[in-house]
């Protein structure tokens, strides 16, 4: 009965501390992340792409176009994709209330077949810091 009382209690004082050092490392940001969440407003153009048929192992890419609408500096802190086979270049330079900047994806259907849809994860300082950006394609075979 004692080890069970022990054993209790080391889980409840390591449960505490995670969760009071979960809090504490977001308020001691040094800069790595984004921390103004209020001000900045992250709005796409459009939020999902067909590209429609495209033949196995082509590659082909879009841009997505975004706005900063709101009152502070928008900073895209990463843009992560759900597969190796699509990739993303952004801006990396704040953009000022009332910019735009651009995210371009290229899917390369090598080795693919059938429909496809890949999701693009995007962080930033943003008032909604997490938005998610999906691609889809028909990877038809090609014709030898």
């Amino acid at each position: 009965m004692r080890k069970i009382v022990i054993m209790a209690l080391v889980l409840i004082t390591i449960v505490a501390s995670n969760c009071g050092s979960s809090t504490s490392r977001n308020a001691g940001n040094s800069g790595s992340q984004p921390t103004d969440t209020g001000a900045v407003k992250l709005i796409f153009k459009e939020y999902e792409h067909n590209f429609g048929k495209v033949a196995e192992g082509e590659k082909v890419g879009f841009i997505f176009t975004f706005e900063n609408k709101g009152t502070s500096n928008l900073v895209i802190a990463s843009a992560t994709t759900s597969c190796g086979c699509t990739v993303p270049k952004y801006d990396t330079k704040p953009i000022p209330p009332g910019g735009n900047g651009n995210l371009e994806v290229v899917f390369d259907a090598s080795g693919r077949n059938g429909m496809q849809t890949k999701t693009i994860t995007v962080k930033s300082n943003a008032s909604i810091p997490v938005v998610l950006l999906r691609i889809t394609a028909e990877v038809v075979p090609t014709l030898n």
